[in-house]
């Protein structure tokens, strides 16, 4: 094992290098140093732990391969989600809204984990060099993951000790067992008899028993017995996640059972957890035996696994098998609840073989991210009014092919209602001049509408294609059921694309009217999900171009059969043609500057990650363009760097509704140019996806596009800043000032509130 991997991330917590030093040892050309910006204050509910570590300084111009001039991917991911966490415990955010940022914030750190960490893990363990553009070691990065996760869960379990309080004050009372009435105990004592206890399966664990498998993010018991002769026995017992997890235990009624399910109005009632009753009853799952320890446990298991596409005959029997697998590859974390017994840790991480640093003790209920279904209770005080987007004015206007046909039509969710997109597909389902319907399916969600209107239109005697993506993260089990479904119904069902994964949204019609046969197209930012449309930000373009419709029609005909074309009229498709083009684009934005001055650029996107882009956008910024970047999540670039990127400025708008729009826009001297599409700025998307960027050629869309944009650019309110030491800064409205929160203008501007 090579040197750096012989180190553990926990010792290089302590030794860790000076930035001082790292940045001189860089042999670079001297000249007006960076300016040090002093670091935002920390705000009262987070701690020093909780706090990112600046990135070393830059001095002079140092070539553009410098790893100094690059960003962390996974480090700066942790910083999103540190954003999530700053929404739940924000005074600001209605109770049950801070408990459903809470949730999302334990569900992305979660992903984290099997994910990208394992990753890191992975290259950990067999002493890989760096494979991350800014050179740090995987055991630097592990070291720095834990360090960061550690202060941010301190602070989200702070806020949910705080919060707690405040929604019993409420009427909504999240207790323990033990603060229950006797009358409430009694009460519970059936339940547990009735309905959990002949579905608990104790294992015992020894020389006949060996340690059993546990599978993936469930929650668990590890019990310590006394045998009737004295002995010292192990078993484990798995909370079964096909109960509910809440208990809703009336206070001040008589009843003859608890709520099985999920009560809505929760007034009064008391909420207990489903492993807390458990635990109060261990001892009936192990008669004759004295239950002296137990201890609740969470694992994190790899799910970065590898489908062997090349060497399967059957995409789909491959991707169910990976579906299995996944669920137990190799152990990544280990979650304790805090104060377990040090004997049955060193116990449990010696059957996982887990090292020190992949253990974390949470103070608090374990897998939080689960308590999402709360916020569905009957309590609209505590939470965001409900939002209504407009209705799209072309559903209005009757018949939708005229409409697109006169002209090309963009609607922008959640701010304009997905109804638009359903009612395209449900007409062209039910119009029988309609021949043909194609579409990608990437996440669709449970009770797809969308679904349901392909086999109506297969029904009715139409060609229908559906392109189902198998390989969708954690979605692949819903993806194949619908994929089922639909075949049985006579829809024609592609399972993917070997090798690449079909992330672009699209969906072609084909219409046989008075001239011929006519196409229409909707391309958007965003999957075909209702459900996801009313909380995620999109942008939808529908247009009758030949030429788009052509290159649809092209790229249908590449992912359902045999097609090598890589080149399109006006369409930019990934893995042949979007970086090329992005790059091209920066170059004549840095051509158009020279000319005429005031070259502008605005990248609106999830992830800035590739390294090719990134370099560009610095030689655009060493050439004077301005350059506004809007970015979700990940970005690897370093804005405000003299020299480099003091013309590039980054930001991030955290808010109610999840920003997940991609466009580009270049000036290109008053000529603008702009793409909206599916693709972000990541190799994953560049190189290994099949994806579809669409220029907006029409001029009003493109202003109306533009004009969301520097809208964006203006927020003052929901808005972090992302600086050259790598640290983002919340904004705050000044105080003479007008306060901008383009989320809040936006909702107003189009929709209503229920």
């Amino acid at each position: 094992m090579k040197a750096a991997a012989a180190a553990t991330p926990a010792a290089a917590e302590e030794q860790k290098p000076a930035p001082k030093k790292r940045a001189a040892a860089k042999a670079v050309k001297t000249t007006k140093p960076a300016k040090k910006r002093a670091a935002p204050k920390a705000k009262a509910a987070q701690t020093t732990e909780d706090a990112p570590a600046p990135l070393p300084p830059v001095t002079g111009v140092p070539d553009l391969d410098d790893p100094l001039l690059y960003i962390n991917r996974e480090l700066n991911w942790i910083e999103f989600d540190r954003k999530v966490l700053d929404e739940a415990c924000d005074a600001k955010t209605p109770l049950l809204e801070q408990l459903k940022f809470l949730s999302i914030f334990h569900n992305n750190l979660d992903e984290f984990f099997m994910v990208r960490v394992s990753n890191i893990i992975r290259q950990f363990k067999i002493g890989a060099p760096s494979c991350s553009a800014d050179g740090l070691a995987p055991v630097k990065q592990l070291a720095e993951i834990r360090r960061r996760v550690l202060g941010m869960l301190a602070r989200a379990q702070n806020h949910w000790k705080e919060l707690v309080p405040e929604l019993a004050k409420k009427g909504i009372s999240i207790v323990r067992y033990k603060d229950l009435t006797e009358k409430q105990k009694s009460f519970l004592e059936g339940y547990f008899l009735n309905e959990i206890y002949p579905i608990l399966t104790p294992q015992a664990i020894d020389a006949g028993h060996p340690f059993p498998t546990i599978s993936n993010i469930s929650l668990n018991f590890l019990v310590e017995l006394e045998g009737p002769d004295g002995s010292v026995r192990y078993a484990r017992l798995k909370s079964p996640n096909n109960m509910p997890r809440f208990i809703f235990v009336p206070r001040t009624k008589e009843s003859a059972y608890a709520e099985l399910g999920f009560n809505p109005n929760g007034r009064d009632d008391d909420i207990i957890l489903l492993e807390d009753l458990i635990r109060e009853h261990l001892g009936k799952l192990f008669p004759g035996h004295k239950v002296r320890k137990s201890m609740l446990f969470r694992i994190t298991r790899n799910t970065d696994l590898e489908i062997e596409e090349d060497e399967a005959d059957d995409l789909l029997a491959a991707v169910k098998d990976f579906i299995d697998q996944r669920r137990f590859g190799d152990v990544i974390r280990l979650e304790l609840e805090y104060g377990s017994d040090q004997a049955l840790t060193s116990f449990l991480t010696e059957k996982l073989e887990l090292l020190p640093f992949q253990i974390f003790r949470i103070r608090g209920p374990l897998a939080m991210n689960e308590f999402m279904p709360l916020i569905g209770l009957d309590r609209p005080a505590l939470k965001d009014p409900p939002y209504k987007g407009l209705e799209p004015a072309f559903i209005a206007e009757g018949d939708v092919f005229p409409t697109i046909k006169s002209r090309d039509v963009f609607l922008y969710h959640p701010y304009e209602s997905f109804n638009g997109v359903l009612e395209f597909i449900r007409q062209a389902a039910a119009d029988p001049q309609v021949v043909a319907i194609k579409q990608t399916l990437y996440r669709c969600g449970s009770n797809s509408p969308i679904v349901a209107a392909l086999i109506d239109a297969r029904r009715r005697g139409k060609q229908v294609t559906a392109v189902v993506e198998l390989k969708a993260r954690f979605d692949e089990e819903r993806n194949i059921n619908w994929a089922e479904e639909m075949e049985k119904a006579g829809v024609n069902v592609v399972y993917g694309f070997v090798g690449l994964k079909i992330h672009a949204k699209l969906c072609l019609v084909v219409r046989r009217e008075s001239e011929g046969m006519c196409r229409y197209v909707h391309i958007s930012t965003g999957n075909y999900n209702p459900s996801t449309a009313k909380i995620y930000t999109d942008y939808a373009l529908f247009t009758a171009n030949p030429d788009i419709c052509a290159d649809v029609s092209d790229l249908f005909n590449v992912m359902t059969g045999y097609s090598n074309q890589t080149a399109y009229r006006e369409l930019v498709v990934s893995p042949h043609s979007t970086r090329s083009s992005i790059i091209a684009h920066i170059e004549r934005e840095i051509e158009c500057h020279r000319k005429s001055g005031k070259g502008e650029i605005i990248l609106k996107c999830n992830q800035l990650v590739d390294r090719a882009v990134i370099k560009s956008l610095y030689a655009a910024s060493q050439a004077g363009v301005k350059i506004s970047i809007i970015v979700r999540g990940i970005c690897c670039l370093r804005p405000g760097i003299p020299g480099v990127s003091e013309n590039i400025s980054v930001r991030s708008i955290v808010g109610r509704f999840l920003e997940h729009a991609r466009a580009y826009y270049f000036r290109h001297g008053g000529d603008p140019f702009m793409l909206i599409g599916s693709a972000d700025l990541m190799p994953r998307n560049l190189d290994g996806r099949i994806e579809v960027l669409t220029p907006v050629l029409d001029r009003g869309i493109r202003n109306r596009i533009k004009a969301t944009l520097d809208l964006q650019l203006a927020d003052n309110t929901q808005c972090w800043v992302l600086h050259s030491d790598g640290i983002y800064e919340r904004i705050t409205p000044p105080k003479n000032g007008r306060a901008v929160d383009s989320q809040t203008y936006l909702a107003k501007h189009y929709g209503h509130a229920e």
